[in-house]
This record gives C-alpha cells, sequence and structure tokens, in this order.
C-alpha cells in the first residue's frame, strides 16, 4: 500500500520457540499496551524468524497541505531554540526578546489525515551515504536551519555533526551516516549581482538571465534537491543581462515579474532536464513563502503588519495580497513540464498553511544586521520583520512534510 514505510526497525530472533523470541514478544507486547490501540505501530513475523516493527501509514487520498492550525502544548515545539548549535541569529525570536512564545506551541493538522511522528534516526538512515542541498534565499536558509534543529538531537555525539562554510555552499555532516544536508546561497536561480552570500542588498539588481552553471556546479551532483525563489522576484525593476557583467552584449530593463521569472525559470529547467541524472536525484520546488507586511489584508489598520501579532489567522482560505498567485502558477507550470520530461520533481505547496501565520515571524525580535534608525525605533512597525519566520515555526511543519515524502516515498 502506498506510504508504508518498509522496515523502521527489525529485531532477529533464532526460532519461534526460542526464550530470546519470548522475551522480545513481550516487551513489544508491553510497548503496543502502553501505546494503545492507536498507537499505529504493527507487527510482522515472517518465516526466517524476523520481526519487524514498523509505523503504519498510509497517506492515499491526504491532501498534506490543506488543513488548520492547532494549538498543542504536549508535543510542541519539536526542539528547544536555545539548545539548537545550528541556530541563527536571524531566527532567534525567543533570545532577541520576545516575551509570547505560543507561536512555538502550534501543530499543523491535514484534513482527513496525520503527519507522521518526525524521527531523527529514521530520516538520517534513510538519507544515509547521500547528499542533500536546500538552493535558495534566505527564507530556504531558514528551511534548512529548520531541518538541521529537528535533527540535532538525535545526534548524541557534538564531534559527529559540524557545519562549515565555504562561500556561498554552508555543509552540515552528520559523520555517522556519512550524510551531508547543504544550503547554497542562491535566491535568483540564474547568475546575478545578489550571489554574495553576506554583501547581497544591491539597490539595482542584475541577472544573468541565461547563466546558471556557476552554481549548477555546486549541487548538481547532489542525492536529493530542496529548492526555493520567490521574494527576490518581488522588485519593481530588474536588469536582465546577456553576456558578462563586464561586458554585456545585451541589457533590458524589465518591470514585468513573471516575464523575467519564467525566463530564469526556463534556464533552471533546461538545465535539469539536460544535466541531472534522473536515475540518482529527487527535486523539491517549495512554493512561496507568504509575508504579512499589509495589516489590512487581515483587518488590521492599513500600515500595521505583523508587529505585535500573536495569534495564527483562523479564517479558511484566507489569503494575503502580497502572495502573487501569478508568480506561483509560473512555478508550478515549470515543476508540471519538469514531471512530464521523466524528473522526479514535488511541489511542496507551503503557502496556504504558511498564510495563516501571521504571528510567526521575527517582527523586531531577531538580529538587525543594519542598526534601525531613530524613526524606526519609535514607530517598530517600519522595521519589523515579516517575511522570515521564527525558529521553532512554521518551518518546521514544511521539514515534517518533507519528512513524509522521503521516508514514505510518496
Amino acid at each position: 500500500m502506498k506510504g508504508i514505510v518498509e522496515g523502521v526497525q527489525k529485531v532477529k530472533v533464532h526460532g519461534y520457540h526460542s526464550v530470546g523470541f519470548m522475551l522480545v514478544m513481550g516487551v513489544i507486547m508491553v510497548v503496543v499496551y502502553l501505546c494503545g490501540d492507536d498507537s499505529g505501530i504493527l507487527i510482522r513475523f515472517d518465516f526466517n524468524g524476523e520481526t519487524e516493527m514498523v509505523e503504519d501509514y498510509s497517506f492515499e487520498g491526504c491532501d498534506f497541505f490543506n488543513g488548520s492550525w492547532v494549538y498543542d502544548n504536549k508535543s510542541r515545539p519539536l526542539y528547544k531554540e536555545r539548545q539548537c548549535p545550528f541556530m541563527t541569529d536571524d531566527y532567534s525570536c525567543e533570545k532577541y526578546g520576545r516575551k509570547d512564545l505560543k507561536y512555538q506551541f502550534w501543530r499543523w493538522q491535514p484534513h482527513g489525515c496525520d503527519l507522521p511522528r518526525f524521527n531523527g534516526t529514521a530520516l538520517l538512515e534513510k538519507l544515509r551515504n547521500k547528499r542533500v542541498v536546500f538552493v535558495g534565499d534566505s527564507v530556504g536558509k531558514n528551511h534548512w536551519v529548520s531541518l538541521l534543529c529537528l535533527i540535532d538531537t538525535w545526534i548524541v555525539e557534538p564531534s559527529h555533526k559540524v557545519a562549515e562554510w565555504h562561500g556561498s555552499l554552508i555543509t552540515f555532516r552528520a559523520s555517522e551516516y556519512n550524510v551531508s544536508i547543504d544550503f547554497y546561497w542562491e535566491p535568483l536561480l540564474v547568475e546575478s549581482n545578489c550571489d554574495d552570500p553576506v554583501n547581497h542588498r544591491v539597490r539595482d539588481r542584475i541577472m544573468k538571465i541565461e547563466s546558471i552553471e556557476k552554481h549548477a556546479n555546486q549541487w548538481i551532483n547532489a542525492d536529493m534537491l530542496i529548492f526555493d525563489s520567490y521574494s527576490w522576484w518581488l522588485e519593481p525593476n530588474m536588469t536582465l543581462l546577456w553576456g558578462s557583467f563586464e561586458n554585456p552584449n545585451k541589457t533590458i530593463v524589465e518591470s514585468r515579474r513573471v516575464t523575467r521569472y519564467e525566463m530564469a525559470l526556463k534556464t533552471w529547467s533546461d538545465w535539469l532536464d539536460t544535466h541531472l541524472d534522473r536515475k540518482k536525484t529527487r527535486i523539491f520546488f517549495t512554493s512561496l513563502s507568504p509575508d504579512h507586511k499589509e495589516g489590512g489584508d487581515w483587518g488590521k489598520t492599513m500600515g500595521e503588519n505583523c508587529y505585535n501579532e500573536t495569534e495564527p489567522i483562523m479564517e479558511e482560505g484566507y489569503w494575503g495580497k502580497g502572495s502573487d498567485t501569478d508568480l506561483m502558477r509560473t512555478a508550478q507550470s515549470a515543476v508540471q513540464d519538469l514531471e512530464k520530461k521523466g524528473l522526479n520533481i514535488t511541489l511542496l505547496n507551503i503557502t496556504q498553511l504558511s498564510q495563516y501565520r501571521k504571528d510567526g515571524h521575527p517582527s523586531i525580535n531577531k538580529r538587525h544586521w543594519v542598526t534601525p534608525t531613530k524613526l524606526e525605533l519609535a514607530n517598530p512597525v517600519l522595521y519589523a520583520d515579516c517575511l522570515h519566520w521564527c525558529l521553532p515555526g512554521v518551518p518546521d511543519v514544511w521539514n515534517e512534510i518533507l519528512y513524509a515524502y522521503i521516508l514514505y516515498k510518496i
């Protein structure tokens, strides 16, 4: 049946009548009894005397992305902000003074099914001897840091989990499993003057619209790729360039978001179609992560935003005006075209579930790399970060869904 894991743990015994087998069975029955009837644990036996404990999840007909947020102070958060050694100051809301911590305790509940329980050991075992790369912008990095924090507590020995920075590439290695989970800074998919992982706050964005090779050479050999690219396309005008930055053959100032996004996605998809090993690499493309910059969308006074928000939006189907549906459709079309060409690609449609979480952003509770002005300090709405996400928080759910896809071969 689709969605059932094929062996989380196996216990070998020497025969059905052995004392060892009876002891194992006794332990298993106690565990099942304590878990209750709805624990989701199945026990299977084969004729070689092998006992297999598996978690039984069937996702047939389940839409992970349609559901609601449920307050849950028993199973959430999945980790502690201050205990994660890979946490960065961009997402450390509690460290930077956020007092209301309810944002950490919301669990995503899909309609008609449950997300599987996150198990870092099972994930690392599934990814053994593999390389995973998150490719994108700071929201993609938000997603990556969340995953590192989720698996951190499952690797006890500190020397077995190390992150190293190499320019645009940050590599995390779990040596016990020979797994690397990397992040590569590539905010516009194609080459641009925003490619420096530190100094990328440029006023006029210029992209080499048909050039991706410099980036792609850093991730083309990966076993799994998770892409995101949205927020950097929202500038009103961007310059498209053919040739080199020093000696361009042609330049165009393009004001239409969809046109330039389509062109970049074509360069990206053509490269994948030509160079990617279809038998090796699985691809995920993360849909747009919504911001909450316009409070008028959910009934606040125009000009207000996520500052001081402490509760999710409970209106089912809520959609903020800042989320560009044309760009979403363009990305979805590119993913579908690659799928038709035989690539193993999935759209992680996290947009709607994230729309509800106006409370989940750092706002002013983060490290600000540019010191706020006196005017901003007097009116915090002016410098509130309503784009990125506090951790623990919303990106953990993105990773719970990613986990389900990886483990259960959906």
